[in-house]
């Protein structure tokens, strides 16, 4: 087997709910929920339906909103352990997250190196919340994803890698669609059924390490 390389999305992944979400639910005025749905529908590009989720709200509001998610986040079990057994078997691991840095550095503090982590920025400088996007989308993506999962994946990886992606939302779909093996929940699930991508299903990363077990280490 080739090389493995790991490739983890954050919202709803590393962390048991979309910290996106929570934010927009306790912030929010009336109208996100619109953008939401076009996102999931792919009618809008994600890169936008988060720009326009995060202009709703007030830069002011940047050390209630931090501090709810901090308060509130729950990392997902066997997170840790998952991140150990990575070490272990020298499996490099990235995340690549459509997040935000203002919450997504914090929750992974102490476990991830910020050198391994690839999410949006964060500017409150203005009156209302900009997302800035560092990792757009290459010349061969054209899908305007925002933090763009396949451009990542094609500059961290070569053709002896091995690719895993694991993910739950529309955010991971076009990673998944480049990966050799796909651990997935949720609406992630949903898309890989509809476009025959074939996927393992997880709940914990207790499960994930089993899987790893059986698919990567003991056929490498």
């Amino acid at each position: 087997m080739n090389k493995p390389i790991i490739f983890c999305d954050f919202d709803g992944t590393i962390t048991n709910t979309d910290n996106i979400i929570a934010i927009m639910k306790k912030f929010a005025p009336s109208g996100w929920e619109k953008i939401k749905k076009q996102v999931l529908s792919e009618e809008i590009p994600i890169q936008e339906g988060v720009s326009n989720m995060f202009s709703l709200l007030p830069s002011a509001w940047r050390g209630e909103i931090t501090n709810y998610i901090l308060n509130h986040a729950e990392i997902r079990d066997g997170f840790t352990e998952f991140v150990a057994f990575t070490k272990e078997q020298g499996i490099p691991l990235y995340i690549v997250s459509g997040g935000i840095d203002f919450f997504v550095e914090p929750l992974l503090e102490g476990l991830i190196t910020k050198e391994q982590i690839y999410c949006n920025q964060s500017d409150f400088s203005n009156e209302r919340i900009n997302i800035m996007w560092p990792y757009t989308c290459d010349d061969y993506c054209k899908n305007e994803c925002g933090c763009c999962k396949p451009s990542l994946i094609r500059k961290l990886t070569s053709n002896d890698h091995y690719k895993i992606v694991i993910g739950d939302s529309i955010t991971d779909l076009q990673a998944a669609k480049l990966a050799d093996k796909v651990i997935a929940r949720d609406f992630l699930i949903k898309k890989c059924e509809e476009l025959g991508i074939d996927y393992s299903s997880f709940h914990s990363f207790f499960d994930v390490i089993e899987i790893l077990k059986k698919e990567v280490v003991d056929n490498a």
